[in-house]
């Protein structure tokens, strides 16, 4: 087994250990914890409040990992710390001690796939650059959709036979699968990397903001990825209102999973290679235009059958699109911070605040609300066409020696 093989093996465990316990877990937590006798109204901030301790750990981890250079020990501890939060609701009893364990177990399961895609991707750009030991992201990222759906799957089937208790075991061992499975990963590339500017170790935030091919992909990710808030709290809501059977809906729902997971393991690596990431976010952001306009104007079960795949460009597309933009343009010594700032400042932040607005939305609008989660995406399209040019500059510009580098012996930076 050459090396290659051998680095994308360990990596597809780290993530269907990861995501098998997300897909465990996530889906039958608020029943869970309604049971430990947390109030409706108790719980949804509960909930909230998660979002906001992922959003301060998990840039505050990925700068930990970037400063010490620990992204393998870190991944473990905190699978290892998640896996002790989810255990902990068993020995609480009191209401209050319950919210305690679960910010806790927000906190840690925050650095999780930020700290992976971080390490995943500095092996995958080695493929790119034609270095040994690389694979493609997607490849590793498909394997975790998967793992997700059908960790989803057993989780329905064991709550239904032995109750939600056991599903919370599982996510647990899961996690635990996770962080044994860091330690088989290779670690993060060796290789000098790409030097940022001289505040890198001061001011990483400042360093990472001046790179503006990365603020516009944060701001595209939130558009585009933001504009889900609206399907995936109310889509099913809408569709049980009209009728749709629940096994119909079962269905619909796996479409979309079913083309996520299509687009991560094969078509989505070879559209970025046929359209250049830029054109991928193009085409992404249309055809959520095309998917949500469709959602607001009918729920018809063929026309929903039709736009569901979309989401394999919606999401799937998006996501490879900017892991590459990312890998190419960030300097290496921020590439946990920068992962942790796009997936919960660019994602999570953007999803939290859209999901608020779009209660309000189909409170007062219904189905037509839809249309709002359809000009996002295309509002993301000029910046898409900025960060073309953004890109197109950078590779046309030359690429100035510091004297500092120039004394060490270091490649030179490109220019923020």
């Amino acid at each position: 087994m050459t090396f290659q093989h051998g680095a994308l093996i360990r990596f597809v465990l780290l993530y269907a250990g990861l995501f098998s316990a997300f897909g465990l877990v996530s889906p039958f937590l608020p029943a869970f914890l309604a049971s430990r006798g947390l109030p409706p109204e108790d719980l949804g901030l509960v909930l909230g409040a998660g979002t906001a301790v992922r959003l301060v750990f998990g840039p505050f981890a990925g700068r930990l990992a970037d400063r010490f250079h620990a992204f393998r020990a870190e991944l473990a501890m905190s699978a290892i710390l998640a896996a002790m939060a989810v255990l902990s609701y068993f020995a609480v009893g009191a209401v209050w001690m319950v919210v305690v364990v679960s910010l806790f177990q927000a906190a840690a399961l925050a650095p999780l796939v930020p700290l992976a895609d971080a390490l995943s991707l500095a092996h995958a750009r080695r493929a790119q650059d034609g270095k040994p030991g690389g694979f493609e992201y997607g490849w590793v990222r498909g394997a975790g959709s998967a793992a997700f759906v059908l960790g989803t799957l057993l989780a329905g089937q064991v709550a239904g036979i032995y109750g939600l208790s056991t599903v919370i075991w599982l996510g647990a061992v899961c996690l635990l699968a996770a962080s044994m499975a860091t330690i088989l990963v290779p670690a993060f590339p060796a290789d000098p990397p790409r030097a940022a500017d001289a505040d890198s170790a001061r001011v990483p935030w400042r360093v990472l903001f001046r790179r503006r091919a990365f603020v516009r992909v944060v701001l595209i990710a939130a558009l585009v990825h933001g504009s889900h808030a609206m399907y995936d709290s109310f889509a099913v809501i809408r569709w049980t209102d009209v009728g749709i059977a629940p096994a119909t809906t079962a269905v619909l729902w796996s479409e979309s999973v079913a083309a996520e997971v299509l687009v991560f393991l094969f078509l989505g690596p070879r559209l970025l290679g046929l359209l250049n990431p830029a054109g991928a976010l193009a085409l992404s952001a249309v055809s959520g235009f095309v998917r949500f306009g469709v959602m607001a104007q009918t729920a018809d079960v063929t026309a929903l059958a039709l736009v569901q795949p979309l989401h394999g460009f919606t999401f799937a597309l998006l996501h490879l699109a900017c892991m590459r933009i990312i890998a190419d343009t960030v300097p290496r010594d921020l590439a946990g911070t920068a992962q942790a700032v796009y997936g919960l400042v660019g994602v999570g932040g953007a999803t939290a605040v859209l999901t608020v607005v779009s209660g309000w939305l189909f409170a007062r609008f219904g189905p037509s609300g839809f249309w709002v989660m359809a000009v996002l995406c295309i509002l993301a399209l000029p910046v898409v066409g900025s960060l073309r040019r953004v890109l197109q500059r950078d590779d046309q510009e030359p690429t100035p020696v510091t004297p500092a580098a120039a004394i060490a012996g270091n490649p030179p930076a490109r220019a923020p």
